[in-house]
This record gives structure tokens, C-alpha cells and sequence, in this order.
């Protein structure tokens, strides 16, 4: 199963300039419990953005070129979505805005920090989603360096 997990502001806005915009210490340790023993998969840019690579989880990069680093490439996005929609293994979808985008049909969880604020300076976006066709689940609501957020759980409701 696919779970997204991203941290957005007012306007889905997620980057600068290959960078996140907003860090929340809380938001940060959230990701690492949440994603630390599974499998997460990134774009190349998100790859080039870390600052290597993140311990305890298989990270698989998706390229259309081989180089080295991550435990795995994909080459052919939709044989891996098709090899692994299915499985009872979380696999954690983690940018960038196009990855997003690509896997969003394909998610059974969308994890959202949902920070209350906005930056007009923003180069990369999380894509549009109709929230009434799941359920959510608040997990935490916080304040940090003046940013009030929430995490919240988005499962779909078809799911049994």
C-alpha cells in the first residue's frame, strides 16, 4: 500500500528552490517515526535535496538514469505501482510535487502537516485533492517558530 507524507502550507505550497520551505522539529520527527523500517520512494530532486541517504528505510529513487547511492532505482514507474499497490507493506511516498502527483490515485493515506502560513515565493506544490472522499484523522495540532500546524491523517473511505 502507498501512504503520501508531506508537510504543505495555505496554498499546498511544499519547496523553494528544490528546499522545503517550513521546518517543524515536530513535523521532521513525525516523518522519520512514521517512515523509519519501510520503504520510501522520492524523485531524483528530492534525492539531491537530502543531505544523503535516510537511515533506516530502503530509499528508492524513481530516474529515468542509473547513478549511485540509493538501495534502488526505478526505471518503470508503473510496473512498480503495479508490483506494489497491493501489499500490506506501507510504502511512503515523499516528494517531490510531481512524485505526489503521480502516486496520489494510488494512496491509501495522505499524512499531512498542514501549516498556516503561505509562501508566495514557493516553486513546488502539492498537487489538488478532493478531501471529501476521505476520512481524517487529526493527529496533532502545534505551534513552533510562530507556525501553528496540524498533522492529519487522510485515509480513503472506500477502504474496508
Amino acid at each position: 500500500m502507498f501512504s503520501i507524507i508531506a508537510a504543505i502550507g495555505k496554498n499546498n505550497e511544499l519547496g523553494k528552490d528544490n528546499k522545503l520551505i517550513f521546518k517543524i522539529k515536530d513535523d521532521m520527527t513525525f516523518f522519520k517515526e512514521k517512515t523509519s523500517g519501510h520503504k520510501i520512494v522520492m524523485g531524483h530532486k528530492t534525492w539531491d535535496s537530502l543531505p544523503g541517504k535516510l537511515k533506516n528505510r530502503e530509499n528508492i529513487v524513481i530516474s529515468r538514469h542509473d547513478f549511485p547511492g540509493p538501495d534502488q532505482i526505478i526505471h518503470d514507474l508503473d510496473a512498480f505501482i503495479q508490483t506494489n499497490q497491493n501489499t500490506d507493506e506501507e510504502i511512503y511516498i515523499i516528494g517531490g510535487g510531481t512524485v505526489y502527483f503521480q502516486f496520489l490515485p494510488y494512496a491509501q493515506n495522505i499524512y499531512l502537516t498542514e501549516i498556516n502560513q503561505s509562501e508566495k515565493d514557493a516553486t513546488t506544490f502539492f498537487p489538488e485533492f478532493d478531501k471529501t472522499k476521505y476520512n481524517q484523522t487529526l493527529i496533532k495540532k502545534g505551534s513552533e517558530n510562530g507556525l501553528n500546524y496540524q498533522i492529519i491523517r487522510y485515509t480513503v473511505k472506500n477502504l474496508k
